[in-house]
């Protein structure tokens, strides 16, 4: 069985400031902004929250399957998934349409600055979970065009597969009654503790109503960990150890591979978030979204060395 990701692909071009934003943005001249970054390092990347969650899981010895809409120029990303022989039966190509495309600036503090642009994923909707031929265990709707997440939510629940809801980037596209209804329809919600913030003030609901309506609500914070809120507890989840601080880009994406991968194999939430955490931090110690590599046996020994225990 699959886990059916729901999600963007998109070619990250990355950039690094070697200063800090705050320095270089005047608080009461956001009014007129017009700034001017000088950035030395670039790199182009593959990426987008599907591509990303997919790579993660391959690495850990699943085999995921990403459904999203890609454009002409596709060619290239197609010919990286094939070398880590990650399927693509369901991305669907339009020809008259680019891939999604992030211009992502970084800064010392780890601040990001990012463009945008959607591209074919815009045209999320044209594809439908119905035409997937195979038995899926798990799904996850990240951020996508918005028609496509809305879409694809329904056809989770009209398809009975349990499915985690992963807003992202994408949140502010939603009012407060499009969020709701999607926790309405989600299995699990993952948030980051700013979009924890961003859900809580659309919806008019606490991290703990919110929690109520779902199995699991997952709020990850940086550095600091994670809490996951489910049947009436709080698991508090602890950051995993870090080399060398490399790029954030893509954390979050990890971190949800790490949460599909425990709700394949019947772990526990302790273990399932454990996993997520080490999942985030090796990805942070590289540069790029896809460019870490490990066994599994070598992500298992090394989360025996960071939390001093196994799985």
């Amino acid at each position: 069985m699959s886990a059916l990701i729901c999600g963007s692909m998109a070619f990250d071009t990355i950039m690094v400031f070697q200063d800090k934003f705050k320095n270089h943005i005047l608080p009461d001249k956001v009014h007129m902004l017009s700034v001017a970054f000088l950035v030395p390092e670039l790199r182009r990347e593959f990426g987008g929250c599907a591509g990303n969650i997919a790579f993660n899981l391959k690495m850990l010895g699943e085999e995921p399957l990403m459904m999203a809409t890609v454009g002409q120029d596709f060619g290239p990303y197609q010919q990286w998934l094939e070398k880590f022989a990650i399927r693509t039966d369901y991305l669907t190509v339009l020809e008259d349409q680019y891939t999604a495309q992030a211009y992502i600036t970084t800064d010392e503090d780890d601040n990001q600055i990012t463009a945008f642009h959607p591209g074919a994923m815009n045209e999320a909707h044209l594809n439908a979970i119905a035409a997937v031929e195979e038995s899926i265990q798990v799904g996850i709707v990240s951020p996508d065009g918005k028609v496509g997440m809305q879409q694809h939510a329904e056809e989770f629940v009209a398809a009975g597969i349990d499915f985690i809801f992963d807003p992202g980037q994408g949140l502010p596209m939603f009012d407060g009654a499009e969020l709701t209804a999607f926790l309405e329809q989600a299995t699990w919600v993952t948030l980051n503790d700013y979009e924890a913030q961003l859900m809580q003030e659309r919806t008019g609901l606490t991290l703990e109503a919110m929690a109520e309506q779902v199995k699991a609500l997952i709020v990850t914070q940086g550095g600091e960990g994670s809490t996951i809120y489910t049947e009436g507890r709080v698991i508090n989840i602890p950051s995993a150890p870090v080399g060398e601080l490399q790029d954030p880009t893509g954390c979050g994406d990890a971190y949800r591979a790490g949460l599909l991968y425990g709700l394949m194999n019947d772990l526990d939430w302790e273990t399932t978030g454990r996993i997520a955490s080490l999942l985030g931090a090796i990805k942070i110690e590289q540069k790029g979204t896809q460019n870490h590599r490990f066994s599994l046996a070598e992500f298992k020994a090394r989360y025996e060395q960071s939390f001093g225990r196994s799985f």
